[in-house]
């Protein structure tokens, strides 16, 4: 009986490899907040909203309903938020969290899924935006991607001290973004540099970076990541994601071939279809 269990369960989310099922709940489970899985092949039972404005941030493209956390994840934000506005850097902008149960999305993010990655954007406000601006905000790059060098215009001191203050936090894991500005955070002369560690270079984080929390106490069902390598990854690490010139005539494109997803843990197939 498992077994025939298991086999209906799996059909769900085959139903589409282009759509994903998890698109399609609006609501998160009842229960206590729990992430299952791994950051890209997992769930959220018990998930919170983030509400869509508070003190010092706001949050955007709300009508993607992507503002679903594990409770860590939304307490994470309004703690951050706080420093923001403590230290006067200006209006924390909330980019995707997770859908209401977590789950795989069908295109933007391979991770997201268990409620504990969010995405911040480094343009920060000198006050709220409307509505409007806030579904029609366009990010502020960071990076000059072509030249492989800061934006001096864009990147600055209240950057910098953004990704240290989340990253300082003991509940985070990791902070993508992009190794140019990894680069410049490790060109700064910080008092304790041991948070760098946490800061892994990665391409396409140019206007934000992406936080992702450790597995919350006593989720015995998250699986987490394997800790990043010992020392502050400024070095010959960082040296490594520099891209190396190439004549274009010997550049061959490569025809990609999509994967299909892997199989979700038993327990977020069983919450797909509460």
């Amino acid at each position: 009986m498992r077994f025939i269990l298991s086999i209906l369960l799996w059909l769900v989310p085959l139903q589409s490899l282009e759509a994903s099922p998890w698109e399609k709940i609006s609501s998160p489970s009842t229960g206590k907040s729990e992430s299952i899985g791994t950051y890209n092949n997992g769930c959220l039972a018990g998930g919170e909203d983030l509400a869509l404005q508070g003190d010092g941030y706001q949050v955007m493209r709300s009508h993607r309903g992507r503002y679903f956390g594990h409770q860590s994840m939304i307490q994470f934000l309004h703690d951050l938020s706080n420093g923001v506005r403590q230290l006067e850097l200006g209006q924390l902008l909330v980019g995707d969290i997770a859908m209401p149960r977590g789950g795989r999305f069908s295109s933007g993010h391979a991770s997201h899924q268990t409620g504990l990655d969010a995405d911040i954007w480094l343009k920060l406000t000198d006050s709220p935006l409307s509505q409007q601006q806030l579904i029609d905000v366009q990010p502020l790059p960071m990076v000059h991607i072509k030249d492989y060098k800061i934006h001096q215009e864009n990147w600055g001191e209240e950057q910098a001290m953004l990704v240290q203050l989340a990253a300082v936090d003991e509940r985070v894991a990791r902070i993508f973004v992009h190794p140019v500005i990894k680069e410049q955070l490790c060109k700064r002369e910080w008092t304790d540099r041991a948070w760098l560690r946490k800061v892994r270079p990665w391409w396409g984080h140019y206007y934000h970076f992406h936080v992702r929390l450790h597995c919350p106490d006593g989720n015995k069902n998250c699986k987490p990541q394997k800790a990043p390598p010992a020392g502050d990854g400024c070095g010959a690490e960082l040296a490594s994601w520099k891209p190396k010139s190439e004549p274009a005539k010997n550049k061959k494109k490569v025809a990609k071939i999509k994967k299909k997803p892997p199989r979700p843990p038993e327990q977020c197939l069983v919450l797909l279809r509460k």
